[in-house]
């Protein structure tokens, strides 16, 4: 059964743009329309999980996703947004690049059942690597004129006066290619919509005039908002860079941690674009959290839906647990079941200091652990008014001037936790 994919997306402000006419031929049949994804890495990052829920809604609705791996497009670089021309990349990296793509969009799209909405993978190298050069300003180019092109934003933002770099021609080829790419899904895969990010509605309508102009057809543009935050920070960024979906670039205790930081006004607005909850459930989670802001129930499901759902539902329970493990009664017991990067996560800025096996070995005491050997605090004299205070603790237990480090103390056998107070962390490394 169809369900009307325009109405779905506009309650969830996922609308910015859409070609008249397309929410007609939408409910018309089953559709097929495609989004395109840049293979530069192997991983993707949130920045693109806008263009994935667009197609994973598109395939709850009744129709067939196509994602684009853009194989020929990503040896190009594109002008829109961009304010430098990216790497251009070998085939056996866009490769590699693409399997890993394609692992973390079956997260969200069913690739692999017989239905006749299964997702399918396509990209735009593999038709692209046989076609030469005059063969595409023939059949291609003659079609579209300069001043077409040069009237599209992301090209005059390039060459205007306040840009110094210029425009290399291979970019500014770059909406003819990603032109054909619809022109060719649309020929071969009866593609009529393409979806993406607003910044690509100069590129997806070069695409519908190709095929107007050549296959005498119709297609359709859909785009979505490009994601803001509400303090002017850029969505998608930490203070590390990128939030990848890898849990090797980005832990997923991280992960976890970005989504539960958000803004209230954030998290209103991400709870509905990033997760497939519906309007009456978050309408119902959104009441809850009025009645008590403190206790963040909006971030807090925000961030276990979009965990589990990119991740696992063990990697949310153990990021939970990793966020709450610095005020654990059973802290010795909980720190050592986390992986060592997240370890490190959870301790991200903590201060370190690294001992030899045999300095460890042959016994330290307290004062000597907090000044002399680590520098965590002072002086001896600082060591000891702490320790008098009670103020110190070994791996969050309160120890006493006369206590010594030992093998016992040792967390996955290398590591050891002081601290002063509650908030103060310093990590001790035997090595």
């Amino acid at each position: 059964m169809i369900k009307n994919f325009v109405e779905e997306l506009q309650w969830r402000g996922m609308i910015h743009d859409t070609m008249p006419g397309a929410e007609d031929h939408l409910m018309e049949t089953m559709r097929s329309a495609y989004v395109g994804f840049d293979p530069t890495a192997d991983s993707l990052h949130i920045g693109n999980l806008v263009p994935i829920m667009l197609l994973a809604h598109y395939q709850r609705c009744g129709h067939k996703p196509f994602a684009l791996v853009g194989g020929a497009t990503g040896m190009i670089g594109d002008p829109s947004g961009k304010s430098s021309e990216r790497n251009l990349l070998d085939e056996k990296t866009l490769r590699h690049n693409q399997e890993a793509i394609k692992k973390q969009l079956a997260h969200f799209l069913d690739f692999e059942s017989d239905v006749p909405n299964s997702a399918e993978l396509v990209n735009n190298y593999d038709w692209m690597k046989e076609f030469s050069f005059l063969e595409f300003i023939r059949d291609v180019g003659k079609h579209i004129t300069v001043n077409y092109m040069m009237a599209k934003d992301s090209v005059k933002n390039r060459i205007s006066s306040e840009s110094t770099d210029g425009m290399s021609f291979t970019e500014f080829t770059y909406q003819l290619v990603q032109g054909y790419d619809f022109l060719h899904l649309y020929r071969e895969n009866n593609c009529s919509i393409q979806m993406g990010g607003s910044d690509q509605w100069g590129n997806i309508t070069t695409g519908t005039e190709l095929i107007r102009r050549i296959a005498q057809g119709k297609g359709y543009a859909i785009t979505c908002p490009l994601i803001t935050k509400s303090d002017g920070s850029k969505f998608g960024k930490s203070e590390g860079g990128n939030v990848w979906l890898d849990a090797n670039r980005t832990s997923p205790y991280k992960f976890y941690q970005y989504w539960l930081n958000s803004s209230d006004e954030d998290a209103e607005k991400y709870i509905k674009i990033f997760t497939f909850l519906t309007e009456k459930e978050i309408n119902t989670i959104l009441k809850e959290h009025q009645e008590d802001p403190g206790f963040r129930m909006l971030q807090k499901r925000l961030a276990e839906e979009i965990t589990t759902m990119v991740h696992s539902k063990e990697d949310f329970e153990n990021a939970v647990k990793a966020s709450k493990i610095l005020f654990s009664k059973t802290f010795k017991d909980d720190i050592v079941t986390l992986d060592e990067k997240t370890f490190f996560d959870v301790f991200e800025g903590v201060k370190q200091a690294e001992i030899s096996k045999s300095d460890f070995d042959d016994g330290i005491d307290m004062i000597g652990a907090l000044s002399a050997l680590t520098n965590f605090l002072n002086s001896n004299g600082d060591a000891r008014r702490a320790l008098k205070e009670n103020a110190i603790a070994v791996n969050k237990v309160k120890v006493k001037e006369d206590y010594k480090l030992s093998e016992e103390d040792l967390l996955n056998g290398k590591y050891i936790i002081l601290s002063r107070g509650k908030k103060t962390n310093f990590i001790l490394k035997v090595i």
